[in-house]
């Protein structure tokens, strides 16, 4: 990758993730609220938070890979692909200690777009909320470690 690419990427990277920390900022702002409208406002917010994830997964992809398709198993896929290195082209994105975080996540997305005839339950949400905090501390690490990475 040349320096003009490289530059390219990290800026897109950096752009993806301020807008992941917009998502977290909503997220936190309706984890108080104890309605029943609350529990599924912060549902959405989590939503988002992994479709923004996946937007990140999807900018490396097509940096590297160039081949980002929306087959069946598309986004498990997408997610699992991050996780390993490609030999010779560029390093895991997601390390293994944050693969179950990343997956509680798109799970959690996957039941939301399915769950139309079903109350949100706060119980079911929090554990989903838990995991996006511990990733909070942990994505910007990770996206620092993928562009030194791929730097040198």
């Amino acid at each position: 990758m040349d320096t003009g690419e490289l530059k390219a990427l990290e800026t897109e990277l950096a752009a993806q993730a301020h807008e992941i920390e917009h998502v977290y900022e909503r997220i936190e702002n309706r984890a108080g609220i104890k309605s029943a409208a609350g529990a599924e406002s912060l549902a959405f917010q989590l939503h988002n938070l992994y479709s923004a994830f996946e937007q990140l997964f999807e900018i490396v992809a097509r940096a590297f890979e160039n081949n980002v398709t929306g087959e069946t198993g598309y986004h498990l896929e997408l997610l699992r692909r991050m996780n390993v290195a490609v030999a010779g082209v560029r390093p895991p994105l997601v390390p293994d200690g944050l693969l179950p975080l990343f997956d509680s996540l798109r799970s959690f997305r996957h039941f939301f777009r399915h769950a139309y005839a079903q109350d949100i339950d706060r119980r079911k949400v929090a554990p989903v909320l838990e995991d996006a905090r511990k990733l909070r501390e942990e994505y910007p690490q990770m996206i620092s470690e993928f562009v030194t990475a791929v730097s040198t």
